[in-house]
């Protein structure tokens, strides 16, 4: 039943807005998701902390969450600078390629990684994050070029709709390699994954308009847009409010997805198979949620559907430092899942309100400035909380409060809003 109604929601909201720029738009979605899953989430944090880097004990969270906070650092340093040049240069395609084939190459290296190898590890770990994130601003900011202002909310919630169907094909591509025994392959077979599918994107999204400005002038102009963008951005009361709320409930977000497989495997001594079981339960739930909540980010407007979820979440993090079964654990990761897509997919939608027309790639840049710093902070403080109190619990904990200030912060915010002609269709 819940599939059905989900079925009818998405075609209902597909009508008038499905082309082939939207479709290669979600399938980069689908691609880049393999990483997310595999490398970021599930598999690849349990093989570092427990094969890779097994001698260093409760330090290994430390190591695991300093590649994760050192990667985030650099693309959140970068990411403005970046965005500004892929503007004034015409080159959004282009990068959004460099980027990937940056991950892309750095996955399939950790084919080479063994027992011991922790800084190599680390090393790849640092390429690749920085890949997959620094690509991420890029791919954001050619939402409002492939979508009507009316439909940006349920654009952004099937991309990340359709990213959730990418990880459970790529875990279940990687489950079966696991059981032939081959966890080795699962890294080139996730860089080859993500390779293929993410070719329509670079096919079929808008073309680099090909400035003429030479390269060193674009950096330069680049760096003065960016700049201006952040001043714009930090003068301007409602952006400001609701880049610090972003910060806050980021923090948790991205804190969750790199450390929920560590908690389960080291906390509830979940096996490599329950793991991906419960991810899988994680991402057909956040599916669920992402296509049943899309054309409510429009309707009603991100703000609502937003605050909403960060309930959830905070409510989330309570609980997981109160688990004491697996089957407790499915049942609260299930919750999880249904606000994963959710509260992603408006965050995108409502920020998407206030970025002026030729401005995208900066905007999203100064966005992913923000998004990529909470991912500094989060998993170095998990990783600290946890070393110092031996428990994981209490990092879970913590993560609550980053849902609880975003949300008393989001609820501040003039903006958000539905849009008023989407609504009068609905």
């Amino acid at each position: 039943m819940l599939l059905q109604s989900c079925s009818m929601e998405f075609y209902g909201q597909m009508k008038g807005v499905i082309n082939k720029q939207t479709v290669s738009w979600c399938l980069f979605d689908f691609a880049n998701s393999s990483y997310s899953a595999v490398i970021a989430a599930v598999i690849f944090p349990v093989y570092f902390t427990s094969v890779v880097a097994a001698d260093a004990g409760y330090n290994a969270d430390l190591w695991w969450g300093s590649a994760i906070s050192l990667s985030m650092a650099a693309v959140a340093l970068t990411s403005p600078i970046i965005g500004g040049l892929a503007d004034s240069a015409g080159l959004r395609k282009r990068l959004l390629l460099i980027y990937t084939l940056v991950c892309v190459f750095a996955v399939a290296g950790l084919w080479f990684i063994q027992k011991g190898m922790v800084l190599e590890g680390f090393l790849l770990v640092v390429a690749a994050n920085i890949g997959m994130e620094g690509g991420l601003v890029f791919y954001n900011s050619f939402l409002p070029d492939i979508a009507p202002a009316t439909h940006q909310g349920r654009v952004s919630a099937w991309g990340y709709g359709t990213g959730y169907a990418g990880s459970i094909v790529s875990l279940i591509v990687a489950l079966g390699l696991i059981k032939f025994g081959s966890i080795e392959h699962v890294w080139p077979a996730t860089a080859l994954f993500f390779l293929l599918f993410a070719l329509p994107a670079f096919i079929n999204l808008p073309r680099d308009t090909g400035s003429s400005l030479a390269f060193r002038q674009a950096a330069s102009s680049g760096i003065k847009m960016s700049l201006a963008t952040l001043r714009s951005i930090w003068r301007s009361p409602e952006q400001r409010k609701f880049m610090t709320a972003y910060l806050l409930y980021e923090d948790g977000v991205s804190t969750v997805i790199v450390f929920s497989s560590i908690f389960a495997a080291s906390t509830l001594a979940f096996r490599s198979e329950e793991l991906i079981l419960v991810y899988l339960i994680v991402q057909g739930t956040a599916l669920a949620g992402s296509f049943l909540m899309a054309s409510r980010i429009d309707t009603k407007g991100p703000k609502n559907v937003l605050s909403r979820t960060l309930i959830l979440w905070a409510a989330v993090c309570a609980a997981v430092f109160f688990v004491q079964s697996k089957i407790e654990f499915f049942v609260i990761a299930s919750m999880a899942g249904f606000g994963l897509g959710t509260v992603q997919a408006s965050s995108r939608a409502f920020f998407a309100q206030f970025v002026p027309d030729g401005k995208e790639a900066e905007y999203f840049g100064a966005y992913s400035l923000v998004g990529k710093s909470s991912s500094v902070i989060g998993p170095l403080v998990f990783g600290l909380v946890s070393s110092i109190m031996h428990s994981q619990r209490w990092a879970v904990l913590t993560l609550s409060v980053f849902f609880l200030l975003g949300f008393a912060i989001v609820r501040r915010v003039n903006g958000g809003y539905p849009n008023i002609s989407v609504s009068q269709e609905s």
